[in-house]
């Protein structure tokens, strides 16, 4: 199996326990989350090798992450502690329908002061692929320089990018520095993996093909555009075709689903899968995110994911 790189930011998320606003709750139960922990939790359960470039909080939520990516098999070597900033926390309000409110205390956070500096000892021996989300560059300017800096080491030595512009315009400056650098980022990738809304802010463009033309005429050779529970549209060096979604039972919370859209992809990509083959594990993933509770609970091993795709 491969051996994939990510880094990101992983917070503290306490979930409500009842539905209702969140300044009437007074019970919440404790997870972990992050876009990217969300998909590097996917990718091991499918046997894949993870590691996690971080910088968490010295505090208690910060040590209790690493101990939760580590349960999970997931390579924390090149994770550090601060002890002057703290670690990122969520919280999110428990809904039975439409997408859940969630309040973020981020600013400022360990994360938010990684730099170039984070990867002066790294080794990029034996990796294959490097999955990238927008979230690390909205964190600070020098969380963008450490990804435009990982970007540029792993496009010298060969190695695959997966890009998903996991939209936060809440931590941006303005609408229009977001657009740009997170345009720029994705036009570095090997694969793009927006949603349909973030592809049309992001392009200016209405239809599937005209945002993938616009990722293609930048160098973009696989643009993957999510569909939410239409499926997914692909566009890559002459194919292109929409794929399904698959059918979801009930939705329980839609965070994380299009984490676990990635996983599939990129792991079945990975993997050699036919690019159909592949963007289709990918809505099967996605729709078994959406039918669980937190944000990667659903996440399946190899046999749960095949039993779902029969």
């Amino acid at each position: 199996m491969s051996k994939i790189l990510t880094i990101g930011e992983p917070m503290a998320l306490f979930v409500a326990d009842q539905e209702g606003d969140l300044k009437d709750v007074e019970h919440f139960s404790r997870f972990v989350a992050g876009a990217e922990v969300n998909f590097s939790i996917g990718m091991v359960r499918l046997k894949h090798a993870v590691t996690y470039i971080s910088k968490l909080g010295d505090d208690p939520f910060g040590k209790m992450i690493e101990e939760f990516l580590q349960k999970n098999g997931i390579d924390t070597s090149y994770i550090t502690y601060d002890a002057q900033y703290f670690t990122g926390m969520q919280w999110k309000q428990k809904v039975t329908s439409g997408d859940s409110h969630v309040f973020s205390l981020r600013r400022n956070s360990a994360a938010s002061h990684m730099d170039v500096s984070t990867i002066a000892k790294f080794n990029w021996d034996g990796f294959d692929h490097i999955h990238l989300t927008g979230i690390p560059p909205a964190l600070s300017a020098g969380c963008r320089q450490l990804v435009y800096e990982l970007i540029k080491q792993a496009r010298g030595k060969g190695i695959s990018i997966s890009y998903d512009p996991n939209l936060r315009p809440g931590l941006w400056a303005d609408k229009k520095e977001m657009v740009q650098i997170v345009n720029d980022l994705a036009c570095l990738a090997d694969i793009v993996i927006p949603g349909i809304s973030e592809g049309k802010l992001l392009t200016g463009k209405e239809g599937v093909q005209e945002i993938a033309n616009a990722y293609h005429a930048a160098g973009v050779k696989t643009v993957v555009i999510k569909l939410g529970a239409e499926g997914a549209y692909t566009s890559s060096e002459g194919q292109q075709f929409y794929t399904p979604g698959f059918p979801v039972t009930k939705v329980v919370d839609t965070v994380g689903a299009g984490d676990g859209f990635a996983v599939g992809l990129v792991s079945g990509i990975l993997e050699g899968l036919s690019l159909q083959e592949a963007v289709r594990r990918g809505a099967a993933i996605g729709a078994l995110a959406v039918m669980s509770p937190g944000d990667n609970d659903g996440l399946p091993d190899r046999e749960s994911l095949a039993a779902f795709i029969r």
